[in-house]
């Protein structure tokens, strides 16, 4: 279902992000884009997609960047590519290895280089100058007279790699991980190619990208490999060639940059700037074996987990792979034994995708493992009857195994767990919330409010003064959104994002929900009739639990309709000075107002600090006729009066 998909990428993607920004990624480069854009495609307003972008590391000192460390759009494939070009019709392109490292911008002041700043948050970056100067291709002196920023990609070698750091699963993680240590140690094993220049405060000083090449060369940096074309098709030619020979490269790439030979400083400040695109090289996938079959349980439902021969895909070593559900195992024949087809798109971890000996010819010399499909060598797969903590006989409805038990202790206890993470209660840890379940204290909801200081108090490692913290955190006081309070019940597959779907088509009641009936849940917008039978059996299942919890006092529902904000949508572009954007967004929502993630007709407020017309957003809502909004105005705006 999509708005389980979102639920589950908004997870996924909040889970590695820090990972991935900062050192530690437990995923490839593409496999994060892939997931961004599936969410990006499913639900552009999602607030998770504002976040991506952001650095965290601490202990370093902080900095502008003088070059906008923004995003780029993206083509994963030739359509998308020739949509980008015809809608530019550039005379010339430029391009340049989309290079798969850390992003890194040196500043300079006279001629020598003052400090070096890591991406940050596009705008603001950490200052890890002493460790920079241990890289190689860093300049510390141009020559010249000159003041000015130098854009680069941090690089891991892989001859490196294999001799000193294959302990870590890819150059691009080994390299992160170099760059922000405290005492720079084996930053010397860094390699640092550039590929942007800008002069401090002369927008002119730079005209085209070849000029930026060639100025950048002549300073003794190391460039990235440019070059030009004059059509989009010898373009697509060309990245086909690259991608067939980036494997005898020194260093990881996974795509090509494509430019405007024409520098456009207005263009470049975006946030994504429009003449340039990302052209990713088309998705990996490789050849395998399935050894074995794990089912993984998550409230009632079990998930198949295809355990496989390891194989390195996107720079990555896999061994598990998603099987979806039991009849994608009986639609693809598989068995233990079967050679698969292994690719990685958005998830996590990879998917497989069919078996591989129902391709046609012979597989390529290097593909990771020998097609077998003898039948001695087969064994079927073992689909799990029952459910392993009730012994109810699980429901296999081919898209989804399930245990078909309400009182099923795993399923009460994931919604209990489910409850504490919508509303964010970060004292009740999951080894607490376990042992009371155990011990029987909960079994609903809300069990949790009534909870006593003095029996948590008693827990092994807790003592009354965090047994006073936890019971007073989970008796704080909290209105919910409808779509919140219903989400943090645990529907299967119903998350906060459908439930605002289900709340703006007029269902903005807990009374309005609960006398609903499929046909007309079905008929909203991105609904379907799965989903609203979901809701309407999960309202059914929860209803004590939900009037129970209410009774306590402690939560409550805020009516969408009385609130001040009430029907308004804001879109939020550029940088705010008070707050986060997602503060801003929690403001706009806690107050019934909606948000939008692009200007359309119907948008009531465009806020900005920006000068009028200086963004694509800004320039849109005026010829709209949209109020364009400071962000000491959105502050009046949403503050109630004294």
């Amino acid at each position: 279902m999509e708005k389980a998909r979102i639920a589950e990428l908004e997870n996924l993607i909040s889970g590695y992000q820090a990972s991935y920004y900062n050192g530690e990624a437990e995923i490839s480069d593409a496999e994060f884009d892939a997931l961004w854009d599936e969410l990006k495609h499913l639900s552009p307003e999602s607030p998770v997609i504002k976040r991506i972008g952001a650095d965290k590391t601490d202990g370093f000192p902080k900095a502008r960047h003088l070059i906008p460390m923004g995003s780029q759009e993206k083509a994963a494939n030739p359509d998308e590519f020739r949509e980008w070009a015809d809608k530019l019709k550039l005379p010339l392109f430029i391009t340049q290895y989309k290079l798969d490292g850390a992003s890194l911008e040196l500043q300079y002041k006279n001629g020598r280089l003052d400090r070096a700043l890591t991406r940050g948050d596009g705008v603001i970056g950490d200052d890890i100058s002493a460790n920079a100067r241990k890289m190689r291709g860093v300049v510390t002196n141009i020559g010249m007279d000159w003041s000015g920023g130098v854009r680069g990609e941090v690089l891991m070698f892989h001859d490196i790699w294999r001799a000193k750091y294959s302990g870590k699963a890819n150059c691009r993680n080994a390299a992160n991980g170099l760059m922000r240590r405290k005492d720079g140690d084996g930053c010397e094993d860094l390699t640092l190619i550039v590929y942007d220049v800008s002069a401090s405060g002369d927008d002119g000083y730079f005209t085209t990208e070849t000029g930026k090449i060639a100025w950048l060369r002549e300073r003794g940096f190391t460039v990235s490999e440019t070059k030009e074309f004059d059509s989009a098709e010898v373009v697509i030619q060309y990245r086909s060639e690259v991608a067939g020979q980036r494997m005898n490269l020194p260093f990881d790439i996974d795509g090509l940059v494509v430019k405007d030979n024409k520098t456009d400083m207005e263009d470049l400040r975006r946030a994504r700037p429009e003449r340039q695109i990302a052209f990713k090289f088309e998705l990996e996938q490789a050849i395998s074996v399935l050894k074995d079959v794990e089912w993984s349980e998550s409230g009632a439902t079990y998930t198949p987990i295809g355990i496989i021969e390891p194989v390195r895909i996107a720079g990555t070593r896999v061994k598990r792979a998603n099987l979806c559900n039991p009849a994608m195992i009986r639609d693809l024949k598989l068995s233990i034994g079967s050679s698969v087809i292994v690719v990685k798109r958005g998830e996590i971890i990879p998917k497989i995708e069919g078996r591989a000996d129902l391709l046609s010819g012979e597989p390529e010399e290097d593909s990771a493992m020998p097609l077998f499909n003898q039948e001695n060598n087969l064994r079927s797969i073992d689909i799990p009857k029952v459910c392993g903590v009730c012994g109810t006989e699980l429901i296999d409805a081919g898209v989804r195994l399930y245990c078909p038990n309400t009182d099923c202790p795993k399923r009460l206890l994931h919604r209990i767990k489910k409850w504490v993470n919508v509303l964010d209660i970060r004292e009740a840890g999951k080894k607490t919330l376990l042992r009371l379940f155990n011990e029987g204290r909960i079994r609903r909801v809300a069990d949790l409010y009534v909870l006593e200081t003095k029996e948590l108090a008693s827990f092994e490692r807790m003592g009354e003064i965090s047994a006073a913290k936890l019971v007073n955190n989970i008796r704080t006081p909290r209105a919910l959104s409808l779509a919140d309070f219903i989400a943090g019940f645990d529907i299967e597959g119903v998350g906060s994002q459908i439930m605002e779907y289900v709340t703006q088509a007029g269902y903005n009641s807990l009374e309005k929900l609960r006398e609903a009936d499929v046909e007309a849940l079905s008929g909203i917008f991105r609904m379907g009739e799965l989903t609203a039978r979901a809701i309407i059996n999960g309202l059914k299942e929860t209803a004590d639990d939900m009037d129970a919890t209410l009774k306590t006092g402690f939560i409550t529902i805020t009516d969408g309709e009385s609130l001040p904000l009430a029907g308004k949508s804001f879109c939020f572009t550029g940088e705010l000075k008070t707050m986060k954007r997602a503060d801003a967004e929690a403001r706009v929502k806690a107050l019934g107002g909606l948000v939008k993630s692009a200007v359309i007709q119907s948008l009531d407020y465009l806020v900005t600090n920006e000068a009028a017309g200086s963004s694509t957003k800004s320039r849109k809502a005026e010829k709209l006729g949209i109020p364009c909004i400071n962000e000491e105005e959105f502050l009046k705006l949403t503050t109630p009066a004294a």
